[in-house]
């Protein structure tokens, strides 16, 4: 089988393409049949080298990148029952999905329904189980509340605003052009502004009546954190859940205290994906509120395994809006 793999960290010019043999289940496991892959800013941090010494995402030279995808069963392994060769299939946080074939654990896979595309269940999974636990086991949004979501028009961003909106909060959005601040208004935003060095939180601030929000979800890192604390009320949630402007390396306690006792936390999905159960209630939510039109994701363009890199370039130029990428398998 085509795969894409690196054997040492770096740019775009470190993933190999490279022919395996097909591998075979073992206990608990499928082996699917990839239609689509999702790529995403793991996938670039992945290739760099940040999870070099992760305990919660290990990566260990060689590896076959790409941690989401959607296929079909071809073959199972002893001891799985709850599927069989023919289920169409999604799943996430599994490394090897860049390749025509991948073995995932059984727990991690959710059936796709059938007026779902596999394409949108590829897109959805990562982003969509992110947003979900962001909004209602991190954050827990409900009527009244209000939230500030950073990089607003991103993949995870704009299913954030949606997934808040639909639990009633109040969304401020932030974004760094105009344009993107069009498409979180797009997607349900009741505010969009621009981070304007920071003063995005004055503009918070002054739209609470000098209260704050009750959440901020902050994906940036080191070039609004601080001002996230700003933006936050007396007393709240500070969710630091990346780090895409660079990690912040010296913060002291006593800052959140000085901010109004405020509470800060940095999830990772991984924790909030612990069984089968979780990860079949967030993919139902997700792929219900997709089939009834109520959650929009959508797609912003396709490659093949051939043109990996020009995805990851887009990526790190930010030339995408909001959209996750996917490559399609060879033969498509």
């Amino acid at each position: 089988m085509k795969c894409i793999q690196i054997d040492r960290y770096g740019g775009p010019e470190v993933l190999e393409r490279r022919e395996l043999a097909v591998p075979k289940p073992g206990p608990g496991e499928v082996l699917v049949k990839l239609a689509y892959s999702g790529i995403n800013f793991m996938d670039v941090h992945t290739r760099a080298g940040k999870y070099a010494t992760s305990q919660t995402y290990p990566v260990r030279l060689p590896t076959t990148l790409g941690m989401e995808g959607a296929g079909t069963i071809v073959e199972t392994g002893r001891d799985v029952q709850d599927f069989k060769a023919g289920d169409r299939v999604a799943y996430c946080l599994v490394w090897s999905s860049y390749a025509e074939y991948a073995l995932v654990p059984a727990w991690r896979v959710v059936k796709v329904p059938d007026a779902l595309t596999l394409e949108r269940a590829a897109a959805s999974v990562f982003h969509g189980f992110t947003a979900h636990y962001l909004a209602h086991d991190v954050g827990a949004l409900q009527p009244g509340s209000t939230c500030l979501v950073h990089a607003a028009s991103g993949g995870i961003g704009q299913i954030l605003i949606q997934m808040a909106k639909r639990a009633g909060a109040r969304v401020f959005a932030t974004t760094s052009s105009q344009e993107k601040a069009q498409v979180a208004r797009s997607r349900g935003a009741d505010v969009a502004m621009l981070y304007d060095d920071g003063r995005f939180a004055d503009a918070i601030r002054e739209a609470t009546a000098g209260k704050g929000v009750d959440v901020v979800f902050d994906s940036i890192g080191k070039a609004t954190l601080r001002d996230s604390f700003r933006a936050a009320r007396k007393r709240g949630l500070v969710v630091a859940y990346g780090s895409v402007s660079g990690s912040v390396r010296d913060l002291d306690p006593i800052e959140l205290g000085e901010a109004g006792s405020l509470f800060l936390t940095r999830p990772r999905l991984a924790d909030h994906l612990p069984d089968a159960a979780t990860i079949r209630r967030r993919a139902d939510d997700i792929f219900t509120a997709l089939l009834d039109g109520s959650l929009t994701i959508d797609v912003g363009g396709y490659y093949t395994l051939d043109t990996v890199e020009e995805a990851h370039e887009a990526l790190e130029q930010r030339r995408m809006i909001g959209k996750p990428l996917l490559t399609i398998s060879p033969e498509q």
